[in-house]
């Protein structure tokens, strides 16, 4: 547990430094931000699920897990989760590596 709370400790920290630092983070967090928004409020909207569903549902698509549990049920919503998936997983992939290299790099700046 507390390797658990340290890990999050880590990743807490690294997003400060990042939107603190860093220009081009703010602007990817921002559009993750806005694709999770986004895709909730689409989802709640048009297929009537909660939003607690809906936000779910946007983010185990935007990281590619993918549960199951839900599924677009309109022609809309699987033409709009279509292209969700493409822009959301880029920008998601984009934002962890971001993230990637601001650990990295405090690190190795820690180190010297």
């Amino acid at each position: 547990m507390a390797g658990f709370l340290l890990n999050i400790y880590r990743l807490f920290t690294a997003v400060w430094h990042g939107v603190k630092e860093d220009e081009t983070f703010r602007i990817l967090l921002v559009l993750m931000l806005t694709f999770l928004v986004g895709g909730t409020y689409f989802y709640w909207s048009e297929e009537g699920w909660s939003v607690i569903d809906a936000f779910h549902f946007s983010v185990m698509t935007m990281s590619t897990v993918g549960h199951g549990e839900l599924a677009p049920t309109s022609d809309l919503s699987k033409i709009f989760t279509a292209v969700y998936s493409i822009l959301s997983i880029g920008v998601f992939v984009a934002v962890t590596a971001k993230l990637v290299i601001i650990i990295v790099s405090h690190k190795k700046h820690r180190k010297s």
